[in-house]
Order: structure tokens, then C-alpha cells, then sequence
């Protein structure tokens, strides 16, 4: 062979980018440019994300609202301030929530997400609109049983939804804005609570609607509306987006796959599911989000009842609980930005932790309306940004790729420095001749279990 064709196709091959490379027998190559894959994620950013966030703010909206019923005269009337019932009915609502969250997410893999969350939606709307009805605490009980039973799948499959469309380095920016409308469904929930209450009672004479009752009717409304139109604006899969042309739904798809070494859109396994529950950063982001979330949650539905403690009014608690929730919302968003140019999880989740425990102890020692209401500033603005970190974390992780998929061949195409050492040109073993091409498939086995140290890293 001449020497310098020889150097030629050895260039080639040695400078070769593994986003232009195409094993011998497939489709032609898809090349695209920086610029093209901008314009495609702009699309979808607002395809996807504005929806999700409206979803997820009506989810919170529906779940926190019986905080902000509570001191609008719900506790007293149904005898909640006596016997824990007030804790029962916030308890039975997560524990029917965790049975459901799996089996719901398995379920909407199967069936697509497009009608799947809007159908979430319009159902836990409905038995908001129920609630408004509910006579004694035995109905309140069975309400938010049933509020669980739909919320379970909502927040989980959002974030599934999300991360159908989007890489690694992408996903916690759009994961902190749409789980920041948790902060924006409580500030609106105050100021919901406060106008709301204030609307004369109506209704028919055997069941007046009023105060408390007006806001799980006029909510749960707006709920069943909006997730009734969201299919019309929601896509399916980056394959199938019905805003984008051709060469860009194949863009679209081919850059996940490409970044994933996998197809996005398998089907789900009972092999997947055992391999995700042997994961440890299975567990990790599990124990982290459950610990975030005992304060998130609790927090949201407990603010009215802590400002209201403070000797305020019903109405003043409620438009006080308005600045913790946007000041929150705004730092889950920027702490989701900077996590997403530093590519690291950990050590922003842990030092605004650190927020939230000095605003616990500030509300637990001072005596001072005012100075426990800065404490419960600190408290949010530490805790709500754990949600998002946590749960694009666990979805976005390299581990768990490493964890769910030990069969798959993990490098299908090594760096020039490794390939140098392993594929020599000349052995016919792991290399073959494909044009003026050489291309080397190697199945590297990787270990399955990263050690905890690197956890902080994706």
C-alpha cells in the first residue's frame, strides 16, 4: 500500500469523532452541528418544560392546600386539632402515595406519558373538587386516600418525561424549574387561600360551599381544565415531536442514544427492575430525597398553621406564607444552573442543607414572631433545592447506567490511546476492513459498583 494513503486512512481513523462514526452495514452516518442541537433543545425546552412546571405546581397546589384549608376553618369544623386526626390525614396520603409511586411510573413507561399524566392530573383535580363536599373526617380520610392514589405517579413521572428528552449534562436545570413550582403552587396557595375564603358561601341549601370549601373546589377546577387541554401541547418521545421536522426528530433521538449507548425507549423488564434495586445510588438519592422531602413537605403543609401560631391572622398567615416560597423558588433555580455548569450534586446539596438546619434551630430556640419567621426563609431556601438535586442525581448518574445495563457493551468505540494499546491495526481478531475505514467493537467490562467517594460526581 502507498505510504501516504496508509498515513491518510490511519488519520482518518485516529481523528475519527465518535458522533460521525457508523459501523459497516448501517444507515448513513447522522452529522449535525452545535448550532442544530441548540435549536432542537430550545424547542423542546418550550414544548416541555412550562407544561411540566403547570402540572407539577396544580399537583403541589392540590396536595399542600389542606395546610391552608386547616386555619380557614377545616380544623375546626371537622374536629382536626384533636387526636392527631389532622396528622392522619397528611400521613394516610404519603403512605398510599409510596405503595402506588412504582407500580404508576411502571405503568406510564408502558403506555406513554402524553395521556398518562394528563389523565393524573384531571383525577386528583376531580378529588380535590370532592373534598369540598366532605362532612366529617372519615371522608376526609378517604379523600386523601384517593389523592394519593393519583399523586403517587405525578412528580416521579414528570421527571421520567423529562429525562425522555433531555442528556446527563442538561436534565437538573429543567428538573430545578419544574420542581421549583412546588415553592411557586405554596406562595400561590397563600394568596389563593386568602381570596378565595373570602368569597360569599353559595351553593344549594343542603350543601353550602364557603371559606375552606371554596379552596379544594375552585383549585380542583383549574386542575381538571388544565390537565384536560395539556395532552394537545405535550409530546410524546423526541422521535415522534410533533413541533420539530424530520432531520430534527432524528437529531433529537440520536443524541440520547448516542450519549446513552442505549435505546431511551426500551421496554421495562422485571431484569431492570431487580438491577435498580441492587443499585446503591439507587439508595443513596432515595435516602437523600426522603430526608429532603420530610422537611419539604412538611414544611408546606404546616406554614399556615406555624405563622398562624405566631398570633397572626387567618388571612395574614396566609399572605405571609407567600416571600419564603418565592425566594426558595428562585435559589432552587439558580442552585440547578450552577449545578449543571459545575457538574456537581453533593456539595451544593450539602452545604444549603446546612441553611435549613440554622433555620430549624432558629424557629426551635427563638421566642420572636419575627426572628422565627426569618428562621423559616432559611429553612426553604435550604431545603427546596435538594428536591430537584436529588432526583436528577439518581435519574442522570453514569452509576446507574453502569448498574442497569452490565450486559451491554460499554465501549463500543475506545480513545485513540486505548485503542492504540488493545486493537492493534493488524489483528484480525478485534478488527475489519469496512472501505478506507477500520472500525473495532470491545466489550469492556466495567464495575458495576462505583466506589462512594465518586458519588458526588455524574
Amino acid at each position: 500500500m502507498d505510504p501516504e494513503k496508509h498515513a491518510a486512512q490511519q488519520h482518518e481513523f485516529e481523528g475519527e469523532s465518535p458522533k460521525n462514526f457508523s459501523p459497516e452495514g448501517s444507515e448513513p452516518e447522522l452529522v449535525w452541528t452545535e448550532e442544530e442541537e441548540t435549536i432542537i433543545r430550545r424547542k423542546i425546552d418550550w414544548h416541555t418544560v412550562p407544561l411540566v412546571t403547570v402540572l407539577y405546581m396544580l399537583t403541589f397546589l392540590d396536595r399542600i392546600n389542606i395546610g391552608n384549608a386547616r386555619i380557614q376553618g377545616l380544623g375546626d369544623e371537622l374536629k382536626l386539632n384533636e387526636n392527631y386526626r389532622f396528622n392522619w390525614a397528611l400521613s394516610i396520603f404519603y403512605i398510599v402515595y409510596l405503595l402506588v409511586e412504582v407500580p404508576s411510573n411502571m405503568i406510564l413507561k408502558k403506555v406513554g406519558a402524553r395521556f398518562f399524566l394528563p389523565l393524573l392530573v384531571c383525577a386528583f383535580g376531580l378529588v380535590s373538587i370532592f373534598t369540598a363536599f366532605v362532612t366529617n373526617f372519615e371522608g376526609l380520610m378517604a379523600a386523601r386516600a384517593f389523592l394519593g392514589v393519583f399523586e403517587g405517579g405525578a412528580m416521579p413521572g414528570m421527571a421520567f418525561f423529562l429525562s425522555c428528552f433531555y442528556k446527563r449534562n442538561e436534565l437538573l436545570f429543567r428538573i430545578g424549574i419544574y420542581v421549583s413550582a412546588a415553592s411557586i403552587a405554596g406562595a400561590f396557595g397563600g394568596l389563593l387561600a386568602a381570596g378565595l375564603a373570602q368569597i360569599p358561601a353559595w351553593g344549594i341549601a343542603s350543601m353550602r360551599i364557603y371559606t375552606w370549601r371554596n379552596i379544594f373546589f375552585f383549585e380542583g377546577i383549574v386542575t381538571v381544565i388544565v390537565g384536560g387541554l395539556a395532552p394537545i401541547w405535550m409530546p410524546t418521545t423526541p422521535a415522534t415531536a410533533y413541533f420539530l421536522n424530520d432531520r430534527q426528530r432524528r437529531i433529537a433521538a440520536e443524541r440520547l442514544i448516542r450519549e446513552s449507548r442505549s435505546n431511551p425507549d426500551g421496554a421495562v423488564t422485571w431484569k431492570h427492575v431487580k438491577r435498580g434495586i441492587t443499585c446503591i445510588h439507587t439508595y443513596t438519592c432515595a435516602l437523600g430525597f426522603f430526608l429532603i422531602n420530610i422537611t419539604v413537605q412538611g414544611l408546606s403543609v404546616f406554614m399556615p398553621t406555624i405563622l398562624a401560631a405566631n398570633g397572626w391572622t387567618a388571612t395574614k398567615a396566609q399572605l405571609y406564607s407567600v416571600p419564603p416560597y418565592v425566594c426558595a423558588c428562585v435559589v432552587a433555580i439558580a442552585v440547578a444552573y450552577a449545578s449543571d455548569k459545575t457538574k456537581q450534586r453533593g456539595l451544593w446539596l450539602a452545604g444549603f442543607s446546612l441553611l435549613a438546619i440554622a433555620g430549624f434551630g432558629i424557629m426551635r430556640w427563638s421566642e420572636d414572631a419575627n426572628v422565627r419567621y426569618a428562621g423559616i426563609f432559611l429553612v426553604t431556601i435550604g431545603a427546596f433545592p435538594g428536591g430537584p438535586g436529588f432526583l436528577s442525581w439518581a435519574i442522570n448518574s453514569e452509576f446507574p447506567l453502569l448498574c442497569t445495563q452490565p450486559d451491554r457493551p460499554l465501549l463500543t468505540r475506545p480513545p485513540t490511546r486505548l485503542r492504540r494499546s488493545l486493537c492493534p491495526r493488524r489483528d484480525k481478531r478485534l478488527g475489519r476492513q469496512s472501505g478506507n475505514r477500520r472500525w473495532y467493537r470491545l466489550n469492556v467490562r466495567l464495575p458495576s459498583r462505583p466506589p462512594l467517594p465518586l458519588l458526588n460526581r455524574y
